[in-house]
């Protein structure tokens, strides 16, 4: 059995001071005070003993103050000094770039957390103690800022977390953030998508060609007819890019200047490249072939500035990219991901299979149906018939000289319409969205969600029924989704069905 203290925690030492004993943060401390051990202030010290006790459980207990001559104090944790805000959030910064050195966050979380705790929360509670801080406080701060919703749900989201990493010390103290709420974001204040119409793009990418040379030139057009997030763009490799069967490997990304190897999603994925597309990339090995030889170039990314450097961030394209729309009075301003936007609206207005959409840009088929289906209704033949033309090769080459005939999903498909079956009609009634589509359903549309990631468990979802008649090539059979798409499937993987 342990031996119980006979003196109440305080004791002589010597003829002119008194030892207190008691634990803080875990760790045993003996410190004194300048007082004679009489009867009279050795009772004195039990009760301030017994308060020192209540003020460490409280948390408003300093070392500094209570003992500021105790020869330890150097070694005492933040000198012994009240936890503060700014403790948490040191140590919850800590905790988060540890977690990035064992791959288990992403660098641009930390950097987002950093960037929340360092600019909003630190300046305004940063030098309150943590244990004293309340609801009242933290909701009146968070709704006199100037956010949007999103910027909100975001901070409140990160002081949460670094406030729960604080409270895990103090598990039966109430954390005050627990009442803080997001706010709810509905489908009105979700960002509208808006497009480029093709004679827009044409003239954006001819004007960054002027004003900023065939490498800045190359890298917009580019976007605009492979529909790459940006963060993707800027991390491809030479190596990516497959000239045997013009096909480009999308499997990492750069944000915020740190390389990551998964995309957003974090899904990989193959791209095929149109014709457009393809001579573009080729146009830029050869720029980039002859930097080689004049030693301006010794890394291995795809895209690079005109002297030869490889674009680290996203704010230098971006501010080229401004700098000519803004020159442009006859294009209204939008911000470089409306290139990808773009990408995916032209695709399903020439008729593509939305599967075969979904699959190319990263994207599941949901979001295809309920944000980019929409920019195909209605589409004027003249645009359609553009963007075809514009795919299939330079438009400056197309006005001189006949398309050269390559193999493409742009491409017509010849006529297999089996006897007695009418062909239905090219452009945007093909996708059979909404009214003009059997209501025919083989699963359940309830159970398909998830967003950017849903395309990795659609497949799952899907069952295929072979319908004779719908599509005459051999190899494939056509799946009917609840929303009315036909879709076509083979043994190689998801096509597009044309036909």
């Amino acid at each position: 059995m342990g031996r119980k203290s006979i003196t109440g925690g305080v004791a002589p030492a010597g003829n002119s001071r008194i030892r207190f004993d008691f634990k803080f943060e875990g760790v045993r401390y003996r410190p004194t005070l300048v007082r004679i051990p009489t009867e009279i202030n050795l009772r004195w010290a039990r009760r301030h003993l017994e308060g020192i006790k209540q003020r460490i459980a409280n948390g408003t207990f300093s070392f500094a103050e209570e003992f500021p001559e105790f020869r330890c104090l150097a070694k005492v944790p933040d000198r012994g000094s009240p936890k503060t805000c700014a403790h948490v959030f040191d140590a919850y910064l800590a905790h988060c770039a540890s977690r990035v050195a064992m791959r288990d966050m992403a660098a641009v979380t930390l950097a987002s957390c950093r960037r929340v705790v360092n600019g909003f929360w630190r300046p305004r509670i940063g030098t309150d103690r943590f244990l004293d801080v309340r609801y009242s406080t933290l909701v009146k701060l968070a709704d006199n800022a100037t956010w949007s919703k999103k910027s909100y749900n975001n901070a409140i989201s990160i002081l949460r977390q670094a406030f729960k990493f604080g409270y895990r010390d103090h598990s039966e103290k109430y954390d005050p953030t627990l009442g803080l709420k997001s706010v709810r974001i509905r489908k009105k204040d979700r960002p509208v998508i808006d497009p480029f119409t093709i004679q827009e793009a044409e003239t954006l990418i001819a004007a960054i060609h002027r004003d900023w040379g065939e490498a800045q030139g190359n890298y917009d057009e580019f976007r605009f007819f492979t529909g790459l997030r940006p963060s993707e763009q800027i991390a491809l490799l030479v190596n990516d890019f497959d000239s045997v069967e013009g096909m480009l490997t999308i499997n990492k990304a750069r944000v915020a200047g740190v390389d990551k190897d998964s995309t957003k999603t974090g899904e990989d994925r193959r791209i095929k490249l149109c014709p457009r597309a393809l001579q573009v990339l080729r146009r830029h090995l050869a720029l980039r072939a002859q930097l080689e030889q004049g030693g301006k170039i010794h890394h291995g990314y795809l895209f690079f500035k005109e002297n030869g450097e490889p674009i680290r961030n996203l704010e230098y394209p971006y501010v080229r990219w401004r700098g000519t729309l803004s020159r442009l009075n006859t294009i209204r301003y939008r911000k470089p991901y409306c290139a990808r936007h773009s990408s995916v609206s032209w695709d399903l207005m020439i008729g593509r299979n939305p599967l075969w959409v979904a699959k190319q840009h990263g994207h599941s088929i949901t979001t295809m149906l309920r944000v980019y289906a929409a920019w195909a209704e209605g589409a004027i033949a003249a645009d359609i018939k553009a963007i075809k033309r514009a795919m299939r090769s330079d438009p400056t080459r197309v006005l001189t000289a006949e398309a050269p005939k390559q193999r493409s999903t742009t491409t017509s498909a010849p006529d297999r319409t089996p006897p007695g079956h009418t062909r239905p009609e090219p452009g945007p009634s093909h996708l059979a969205v909404g009214s003009g589509a059997d209501e025919l359903s083989t699963g359940d549309a309830k159970d398909l969600t998830g967003g950017e990631r849903g395309i990795r468990t659609l497949e799952g979802l899907l069952t295929l029924t072979p319908l004779a008649g719908l599509c005459a090539r051999p190899c494939q059979s056509t799946a009917i989704l609840k929303f009315g798409l036909f879709i076509g499937f083979s043994s190689t993987g998801v096509q597009g069905c044309m036909c």
